[in-house]
């Protein structure tokens, strides 16, 4: 199963882009993140047109998640468990194959200190005690989107100049490994030990030509899965095409069942 993640920073500015990678690559999975409009206003017929499922959580203008799948899913579930008064369109998971796909958008946290990164460690906690439920429930799952988290000096261009930045901050690395400690597998990484790539390029000051980007996208999988990891890769190619999303996607390959690999 081809999995892959992408925010794609408004689902209408970038629809061109994202049926023309979808046709070429044609993930079994496509997580989005980043979509900002509601679902009654999601392009779906232009996927369904493609054999795929569309599931939506949406939220007007800001926001908002998708997993597209060329198998219907056997359930989908919205809203990440553990705060009923948060509003924010940011989680949906689909039970699929056997494997639980978690698709999240991570609040960014800035600026930092204020409420909009204590939400953003809230919201890490809970992410945490969904994947423990799972973890106990020894469902085979992944959680793939935007992290919003450079888990590393080596994920970030200038260590320096974003050493105080929320996605970048200790305690943020420290809620990511946290949730690494619980048994967590993250797909890229493991694959790719010391290699420096990026997920995302800002806009603003030529970022994208100067390769002065941020790693913050990420797969994190559980030990079922790890198991079964085949491949994860990123695709920087829809980056540098016009009006194209500050994120590129990335994606995570795993066997089937009957054939775990080595790594």
């Amino acid at each position: 199963m081809r999995i892959a993640s992408w925010n794609v920073n408004s689902i209408k500015a970038r629809l061109a882009n994202v049926t023309e990678w979808v046709r070429q690559e044609k993930p079994d999975v496509l997580a989005l993140q980043e979509i900002k409009c509601q679902d009654k206003d999601f392009p779906a017929l232009e996927f369904e047109s493609m054999g795929y499922s569309v599931h939506v959580h949406g939220q007007k203008s800001y926001n908002g998640v998708a997993i597209l799948s060329l198998l219907r899913p056997d359930a989908v579930r919205i809203r990440l468990p553990g705060d009923d008064a948060d509003e924010q369109a940011r989680y949906i998971e689909a039970d699929i194959a056997g494997i639980t796909i978690c698709n999240l958008y991570l609040p960014n946290g800035n600026p930092r200190p204020g409420e909009k990164y204590d939400y953003k460690l809230r919201w890490m906690a809970r992410l945490r005690r969904r994947a423990s439920e799972l973890l106990a429930a020894e469902t085979p799952f992944l959680m793939a989107g935007d992290y919003n988290v450079c888990p590393e000096d080596i994920d970030v261009y200038d260590p320096v100049a974003f050493a105080d930045d929320a996605l970048c901050w200790p305690e943020t690395r420290q809620a990511y490994r946290a949730l690494l400690n619980l048994g967590l597998t993250e797909a890229w990484r493991a694959l790719h030990p010391g290699v420096q790539d990026y997920t995302f390029w800002d806009y603003q000051a030529g970022c994208w030509p100067k390769n002065h980007g941020l790693r913050i996208d990420h797969f994190l999988l559980s030990p079922q899965l790890a198991d079964r990891l085949v491949a994860c890769e990123v695709d920087r190619r829809p980056r540098g095409r016009e009006k194209a999303s500050d994120h590129t996607p990335i994606v995570c390959t795993i066997a089937d069942a009957d054939k775990p690999t080595d790594i």
